[in-house]
């Protein structure tokens, strides 16, 4: 069985939060950390992972993505919960 795609969370140096979708948590956080994650992480920095939330698949991943990244920043962290 393949590994488990998740959305997940992070915050930025400047404080801005960026959604994004893997099935490698860990290794993502690594690209992100050393600036090869996303253009918007390596120009903002990366700070720290917030939340993490398992999918059913890659296509729930995106869609669930999506559906984060039209929300307020104030209310994202808990849509996660």
């Amino acid at each position: 069985m393949g590994k488990k795609w998740c959305v997940y969370l992070l915050e930025c140096q400047d404080g801005s939060f960026y959604t994004g979708v893997t099935n490698d948590i860990d290794a993502r956080m690594k690209a992100h950390a050393t600036g090869k994650g996303s253009k918007c992480v390596k120009a903002k920095g990366f700070k720290e992972l917030l939340k993490t939330k398992l999918c059913k698949n890659k296509s729930d991943a995106c869609k669930q993505e999506y559906v984060i990244k039209q929300l307020p920043k104030n209310i994202k962290l808990g849509w996660f919960e």
